[in-house]
């Protein structure tokens, strides 16, 4: 039985959750999803449930670690959550984070002691897991089509790693068609990610500190229609490389899969990725399709956002060509 069938099995039995849930991918290989919409007006139920017989599975709530014998709730060891050798960080432009003027999904700074933060908790912690056993520094959250919040779990998951001792985390704005990171958190910016693509621009100079949670962000900057050009090229390589010997956790934010081809060259630049799936919007056929063509040993998990409004195929065309319009609009 694949993951999601798991969950959609796991949704009769628990109608009334309506939290993001984190659940692993199936091992590698070709998944058999039935051609339904996620959810079907269901909500997510336990991400547990999603985990019956994968016992080598890597993210989950409670799951025990078969390596290390810690369940998600348990507190890594903190020597082991920061890099050896990192940069000293540069002085930068400090911003104090309003929580009355940030989007009011971002739990992490709105709601800090809701279950709905505890969810994304929940989910630092199994990154910190997963990134004790392996090289898990670059994290790209993307999504399958727009509006299915993969903007929101990105800050929301940067947010906690940042609150996390001696951690240092940098969130990048890498949506470079609808930048909308700044706006989110309620923030000013003159230069983001295109500026350094397209200029001479130094990172330390672009760089925003987040009080205070201590987060970095970097923000997108101006709207740029030749985004795939530019973040394949030399100068987004050398951009990550340099943020990775100042920060122990890189959360880049993608544009959606389904449209765009950047997210899937931004998951191949970096160690992981997890993909934020809405339910009643993703058809089990689309999904399988977009993450066919990724590299499987990134792919660290899959976030189900659960919705009451159930979309039919018209919905996601108007979202489609919603998206592109107001991206070539902000580039033009």
């Amino acid at each position: 039985m694949s993951v999601l069938q798991a969950l959609q099995r796991k949704n009769s039995e628990n109608p009334t959750s309506t939290k993001p849930k984190v659940v692993a991918f199936d091992a590698p290989g070709r998944r058999n999803l039935p051609p339904d919409l996620l959810g079907t007006g269901l909500a997510i139920g336990s991400p547990r449930s999603a985990f019956d017989g994968q016992p080598n599975s890597s993210l989950g709530t409670a799951l025990p670690d078969v390596e290390t014998g810690l369940t998600a709730g348990a507190k890594p060891n903190a020597d082991t959550l920061t890099r050896s050798h990192r940069r000293p960080l540069p002085d930068c432009v400090s911003w104090t984070v309003d929580a009355e003027r940030v989007e009011p999904r971002l739990v992490a700074i709105t709601s800090p002691n809701s279950s709905y933060c505890e969810e994304y908790r929940s989910l630092r912690t199994n990154v910190l897991h997963k990134s004790q056993r392996q090289n898990l520094q670059a994290i790209v959250v993307a999504s399958a089509n727009p509006s299915e919040g993969k903007s929101v779990t990105a800050v929301n998951l940067a947010w906690m790693l940042a609150q996390t001792d001696g951690v240092r985390a940098l969130i990048i704005d890498s949506d470079l068609r609808m930048p909308s990171l700044a706006d989110y958190l309620g923030i000013e910016t003159e230069k983001g990610l295109s500026d350094i693509l397209t200029s001479d621009a130094r990172l330390q100079d672009t760089i925003v500190k987040l009080e205070p949670s201590g987060l970095y962000l970097l923000a997108g900057g101006t709207a740029r229609p030749d985004v795939a050009e530019l973040i394949s090229g030399p100068k987004y390589a050398e951009l990550l490389a340099e943020a990775r010997e100042m920060f122990d956790y890189i959360i880049i934010d993608a544009p959606p899969l389904a449209i765009f081809t950047d997210a899937t060259v931004l998951i191949n630049k970096a160690d992981g990725a997890l993909l934020v799936v809405r339910a009643n919007r993703t058809k089990y056929s689309a999904l399988d399709r977009i993450l066919e063509p990724l590299p499987k040993d990134r792919m660290l998990g899959v976030i189900l956002n659960q919705s009451e409004e159930v979309l039919d195929e018209s919905h996601y065309n108007y979202g489609y060509y919603n998206y592109r319009r107001m991206a070539e609009d902000a580039a033009s």
